[in-house]
């Protein structure tokens, strides 16, 4: 199968799996840019970002990664993991950024880039109990229309947060809905 995305890859213009890549694509899965790390191969596909880990590639969905950035010669992404729902808001709670030194990014940053800011539709920051929140409004490979994430400042009261959150996710049902 390898053989075959790279005849693929070569022929349509994108990218090509890198050697040490461990993971599984999808069928409809393509490569859209990878960067040589110091941990491993990292690779930009259009479902998600494969991460190196010790036991291989991992993937994580583009409505998961809260922040990508590109600053001399290094990639930092902090992924998010779904924690909570509340009445159709997905509470998220960051994990630690990862820090990976590129040796060749080629278009592997502003792939990223490009995909993380497409999956978002809107972004607001809200002051709540003990803290804040941002609100964002993402679309979510397999599911349908629009989901509200919820991510909490550090100190957010969580029971005031998750009220709130009940209460915009039923405002925009209620907008969705045709008169």
């Amino acid at each position: 199968m390898n053989l075959v995305r790279r005849v693929v890859a070569r022929l349509t213009g994108m990218a090509a799996l890198p050697g040490d890549f461990t993971g599984a694509l999808d069928d409809q899965e393509l490569v859209l840019a990878a960067g040589e790390s110091d941990a491993g191969s990292l690779v930009a596909t259009n479902h998600g970002l494969w991460l190196p880990e010790s036991g291989g590639h991992r993937r994580v969905g583009w409505h998961l990664v809260s922040k990508a950035t590109w600053n001399a010669g290094s990639f930092v992404v902090i992924e998010a993991d779904e924690v909570d729902e509340a009445e159709g808001a997905v509470l998220l709670a960051d994990r630690a950024a990862r820090r990976f030194s590129l040796s060749s990014p080629g278009k592997f940053p502003q792939s990223v880039q490009e995909r993380v800011t497409s999956s978002i539709k809107s972004s607001h920051h809200r002051e709540l109990a003990g803290g804040g929140a941002w609100f964002v409004q993402r679309k979510v490979p397999g599911r349908d229309g629009i989901v509200l994430q919820v991510r909490a400042d550090p100190g957010t009261d969580r029971e005031a947060l998750r009220a709130f959150a009940a209460s915009i996710a039923s405002q925009l049902r209620r907008a969705k809905r045709p008169d």
